[in-house]
């Protein structure tokens, strides 16, 4: 009996409706597999498995049709992805902010919502007039908000903006945006002992595929604004992928981001199962930012202070732009009238964001002065007055 969460059963879903076979370099079936075992041993509700395997076609796809295209135009593979400005921190703490304001000048390069849900068009894509791709996830966009209005709420993306290239380490099936949605204890604890460079790996040929098309789109930026919690984990990977990258380390309260960062999965788990454990979230979301964090502060002991920018969320709320400034002194580049014009453009127009629902610890099993206690070094170093 073939079940939802069969193996060669999705492949070859994926492979009939793109009409394609060849899924290109990089090992991505072993994690797939491991991914597609736990989800069948999850306790997902009718819905959540229909959602679950389609995003997971969905992401084969792309990678058959990316592969495609390489093939048909393998100067895909020449594109150099210069040093970008990396913005990290944990989930509610500034990076979604001073990403898109760095983002708004013309200069630097990011992948902006509509790129991320539909990395690889159609193979008829002429790159002339409106990207099809676009009026798609405006879409998608308006649905999620009708559908989904709690999770749009808590974590909302948009068409037109700079959104994050965490969907792209989720397409080769190392990351930990799954354990966010579902109860996944053997993927979760797999994960903690596997090499992640192919992912990082698939990032860089996805930046490289988006780089050509903008290319072909006229584009002019030159330099990624690239923005993930998720690499927190993982700085040294992401630095030996992109050498030169500048990162920008946003940082808030923990009792504050951990609360949000365990709404939006009860969030996520609710939409895909019938009865979520929210003790259990908070447990889990406690310990994946404690041990995100450490790997970050040890990680970041080994590089330069040049390397890095800290910002404090209230900083960055109070003076966007000059905080932003800092950072283009960091890396030596000017900044502009015209990009700051492009930043207050932004800050007057861009979206208002739904009033949010308070996020309070107790609800998920959490008490503050745990929180502060997993979070004491993080806390030490730069919360109280050190950027180290």
């Amino acid at each position: 009996m073939v079940t939802p969460f069969d193996a060669p059963a999705v492949l070859a879903e994926a492979q009939r409706k793109e009409s394609l076979t060849d899924w290109g370099p990089g090992d991505f079936e072993g994690p797939l597999r491991v991914l597609l075992a736990d989800y069948a041993r999850a306790d997902l509700n009718m819905i959540g498995t229909h959602i679950l395997r389609s995003g997971i076609v969905h992401s084969l796809r792309m990678r058959l049709r990316t592969q495609e295209w390489i093939r048909r135009h393998p100067e895909i593979l020449d594109e150099w992805v210069a040093a970008p400005i990396v913005v990290v921190g944990m989930m509610r703490s500034g990076t979604t902010l001073v990403q898109r304001l760095l983002a708004a000048d013309p200069r630097f390069l990011c992948a902006y919502g509509w790129e991320v849900v539909e990395a690889a068009p159609k193979l008829d894509e002429a790159f002339t007039g409106t990207d099809p791709r676009i009026a798609i996830s405006e879409a998608r966009e308006a649905k999620s908000r009708e559908l989904a209005p709690d999770l749009f709420t808590i974590h909302p993306m948009y068409a037109r903006e700079a959104e994050e290239e965490i969907v792209f380490l989720a397409d080769a099936f190392l990351s930990h945006v799954p354990e966010s949605g579902a109860h996944l204890p053997h993927y979760r604890s797999w994960l903690d002992e596997q090499d992640f460079t192919p992912a990082y790996d698939y990032l860089y040929r996805m930046l490289q595929f988006l780089q050509w098309q903008k290319r072909r789109r006229g584009a002019a930026g030159r330099r990624w604004v690239l923005k993930s919690p998720a690499h927190l984990g993982y700085l040294d990977l992401l630095r030996a992928r992109f050498p030169g990258l500048h990162l920008v380390h946003m940082h808030r309260d923990p009792r504050t981001t951990i609360a949000s960062g365990a709404s939006l999965n009860a969030t996520l788990h609710a939409m895909h199962a019938d009865t979520v454990d929210p003790y259990r979230v908070g447990a889990e979301w406690l310990q994946r930012m404690g041990w995100s964090n450490d790997r970050a502060m040890t990680v970041r002991d080994g590089w330069d202070s040049g390397c890095v920018t800290d910002i404090q969320f209230d900083d960055a709320v109070a003076d966007p732009i000059g905080q932003v400034a800092r950072v283009y002194a960091a890396i030596g580049e000017p900044l502009t009238d015209q990009a700051q014009d492009a930043m207050r453009h932004w800050l007057r127009v861009r979206p208002r964001e739904a009033s949010r629902p308070p996020y309070r610890l107790a609800e998920y099993g959490l008490r503050p002065e745990q929180v502060d206690e997993r979070f004491t070094l993080y806390n030490k170093r730069f919360r109280d007055g050190s950027n180290a």
